[in-house]
Order: structure tokens, then sequence, then C-alpha cells
């Protein structure tokens, strides 16, 4: 394989999204019986979603737990249709990240560099690849998240 330096770094995780059509029954678990606690919420029409922001660490070594139910169960995207929606990377620098990546052939979801629920700027990476873009995420939908900077100071 050809190593080739990378102008950006995968940190860690910055967060796990679980979806379901009830964020209570999710809560129950969670919240109530893993004692995670809730940092915050975030709904949108254009991602369907409304969907609660739990944490647990602190942190650099905090990592989202996000319990997502759709807003229209009809409506895309299905944020409930499968379990363990998507996983959150922690990235040094995603503007480099996204311009690198994509001329190595790795596709991304439509939408861009954009704000995230927790304020973050995100992207993401598509779960199928196609003929121009050959490289994805086999199924799973990546989040790459901008960390901040004492992220990128306790991890880089």
């Amino acid at each position: 394989m050809n190593v080739e330096t990378r102008p950006f770094k995968v940190l860690g995780i910055q967060q796990v999204a679980i979806g379901g059509t009830d964020k209570t029954a999710m809560r129950r678990l969670w919240v109530d019986m893993l004692g995670l606690e809730q940092t915050g919420s975030f709904t949108s029409e254009r991602e369907n979603v409304d969907e609660d922001i739990l944490a647990m660490g602190q942190g650099a070594h905090k990592v989202e737990v996000d319990l997502m139910q759709p807003l229209d169960i009809d409506k895309k995207p299905a944020v409930h249709t499968t379990p363990l929606n998507h996983i959150g990377l922690w990235i040094d620098d995603l503007p480099k990240a996204v311009e690198w990546l994509t001329a190595k052939g790795v596709r991304f979801a439509p939408g861009g560099i954009r704000k995230g629920a927790a304020g973050y700027d995100i992207t993401f990476l598509h779960p199928k690849s196609n003929e121009e873009f050959p490289i994805a995420g086999e199924g799973v939908l990546i989040e790459l998240v901008q960390a901040p900077p004492e992220v990128i100071a306790a991890l880089g």
C-alpha cells in the first residue's frame, strides 16, 4: 500500500448516533439506566430529526450519544431506519480532510461542511460508493467533526 502523508488526523470518536421511532424508550436505557447526562437538544426540519444530545466523559474524552427520532416518519432522511445511525470522528482540520479525501475518490453525502447539532462544523461520508467516488462507508454513515482547539491539544 502506498503510504502518503495525510494533511489531517482522526483524533478520536466524537459521537455515536442512535435512531429509533421513540426517544422516550431510548432515554430509559441511556439516561435512566446508564446515567448519561443530557447536554442539549436539536430539531431540524431539513434533517428530519428530533434529537437529544447526551454525554459520557468530560473534556477531550467526552463522547456524545445522540438519540434521534424522525419529525415525520414518512420523510427522508429516515433517522430511525438504521438503529446505529452514524458514528462521528473528531478531525483536526476538516476542510483539508474533505479536500484530500475527495481527491482520493471518497464519496461525501450532500450538504457539504455545515454546523452540526452540537455547534461544530461537520460533514458526512456517504455510506455507499458510486462510479465517480469508489470509496465510501460501506453501509455506514460516518460524520467528520471539526475538533475544537482543546480537543486537538488533548488528543492531537
